[in-house]
């Protein structure tokens, strides 16, 4: 089973790894577009303003593009520590044992629309770039990663189950035929459900979390509901490619 995680824009600094090799990634197909575009935003470092317009960032945002002006040179930690908030805060991967954090490493990916995808063990440099950016000469990321993040991540699963919970941009990126999804809805007193951002992160990390520490192995989307259910989430099986987590 490959369950994967959407990315999120913030992110720890630091680490004990040693600087950016592409070639310690998982997926090396992709490192090609990787290349360009980690080289794209240390150029574009140069012009901090023009930065900060092209990643959508507030005017007086400096310190995200100084991250990325020390790509290559900064250190790396796993993507699974990398990156921050409510998804990986719910995740709470900072309480997973050794042989929990080694499952963790095999069973996690993680959406980036820098690197394409990663697994949770990649060793990656804190950066900042977001799915719906758009880099001066190029297009969107999507048009740039969809001919090859599709197949490489079908590649990586290797016939295994695939559970999608990248959010819709980075679904775009490269889209995984048959995986499951999971949409998280909030269910109102008045018997009406929406998505809610904070509790759809959460719930996904919840759900993440689940996938992680059990023993078994999905095969389908019923096997992910009996997993989700036992970790006392609430689950709706929509389709044989959809499960509705309900808060």
């Amino acid at each position: 089973m490959l369950v994967l995680l959407p990315p999120s824009e913030t992110k720890s600094d630091g680490g004990d790894g040693a600087p950016l090799d592409l070639g310690d990634l998982s997926m090396p197909q992709l490192t090609e577009t990787r290349e360009l575009l980690v080289q794209a935003l240390v150029d574009l470092a140069a012009d901090p303003e023009a930065s900060c317009r092209a990643l959508g960032l507030g005017a007086t945002r400096f310190e995200e593009v100084e991250r990325n002006a020390k790509l290559w040179v900064s250190p790396t930690r796993p993507a699974l520590l990398r990156y921050t908030g409510v998804l990986f805060d719910a995740l709470d991967a900072a309480s997973f044992t050794k042989a929990q954090r080694d499952k963790a490493y095999r069973r996690l990916g993680i959406g980036s629309a820098l690197f394409g995808a990663v697994r949770a063990a990649d060793p990656v440099p804190a950066y900042r770039l977001s799915g719906g950016s758009k880099l001066p000469g190029f297009g969107t990321l999507a048009a740039l990663w969809r001919p090859e993040l599709s197949d490489a991540i079908v590649t990586e699963a290797d016939g295994d189950l695939v559970v999608d919970l990248r959010s819709g941009v980075y679904q775009q990126l490269g889209p995984v035929p048959g995986a499951v999804t999971a949409t998280v809805l909030t269910e109102q007193p008045d018997g009406t459900r929406k998505v809610v951002s904070h509790f759809n992160k959460h719930h996904k990390g919840l759900l993440a979390r689940a996938l992680v520490l059990t023993r078994a192995e999905p095969i389908d989307v019923k096997g992910v509901a009996r997993v989700a259910s036992k970790a006392g989430l609430r689950v709706e099986v929509e389709s044989p490619t959809e499960l509705i987590v309900l808060t």
